[in-house]
């Protein structure tokens, strides 16, 4: 990135300028300290704002959002789409050829998925909770990417900071569901108690839509045991880490 050190973790994609935000570097108080970019955890607008702009400063271009729903629906963002710094509509994955806006998706423990063909200037960026990855999020963005004329065996995949397989721990019966419907996705706690290793089930979804297996990286921190990302199952009351690209 340029323009600013806001604290980040640097993507590995290669093709795009990509990032994911840390909790640093921003104004928000407590619990939301301090770079929270969601509106929709009770966090001074203002401070929002200027969080959003100091985002904005870092990757260079304004920030498109969205209204976030844990659905599988992907928003395509044309040339009559203009970033407001607010939320273009309701959808849980963007994609786009355009060079002149980024795209964001906002976590605090659910899966940023950031995607590129280099080649055909396509990038994508999706929310992967639970719900959206089993209901097909990820397909579903890959799809889009394609019809915009991405290669499949182009793109290339990065899953940001989000829960691990150890720390999201379910019912055991929502294991199985969800096992039934994406297998590989069951894991098992450190404790010996049931969870669902996501990461492991996008990697699936990803490389069962056509992606190489190597060229998705998926090996980021968890946000449940690093402190430095946002984390629902940790705080409950906190705010919201994104997942950024643009075109390079």
């Amino acid at each position: 990135m340029s323009g600013t050190d806001l604290p980040a973790r640097a993507s590995r994609l290669r093709g795009a300028r990509a990032l994911f935000t840390t909790r640093d570097g921003g104004v928000s108080g407590a619990p939301y300290a301090s770079l929270n970019l969601a509106r929709h955890v009770g966090d001074d607008e203002g401070a929002v704002a200027a969080n959003r702009e100091r985002l904005r400063a870092a990757i260079g271009v304004d920030v498109v959002y969205v209204d976030q729903v844990h659905s599988a629906d992907v928003a395509v963002v044309g040339e009559g789409d203009e970033p407001d710094g607010g939320s273009v509509r309701t959808a849980d994955a963007l994609v786009t050829r355009r060079g002149d806006i980024a795209l964001a998706i906002m976590v605090a423990d659910c899966l940023p998925v950031l995607l590129v063909d280099a080649e055909a200037g396509v990038v994508g960026a999706a929310h992967a909770g639970r719900a959206g990855l089993l209901g097909g999020v990820l397909e579903n963005t890959v799809a889009a990417m394609q019809a915009l004329g991405a290669d499949v065996e182009r793109v290339r995949a990065e899953i940001g900071p989000s829960v691990c397989g150890s720390c999201y721990e379910v019912p055991a019966a929502m294991r199985a569901d969800a096992e039934r419907t994406l297998p590989g996705i069951g894991a098992t706690t450190r404790r010996g108690t049931p969870s669902l290793d996501l990461r492991a089930g996008a990697v699936l979804a990803l490389t069962g839509a056509g992606l190489r297996a190597g060229h998705v990286l998926s090996d980021a921190p968890c946000t449940v045991e690093d402190e430095r990302f946002y984390s629902y199952r940790r705080e409950q009351r906190t705010g919201r880490l994104a997942g950024v690209i643009r075109r390079a």
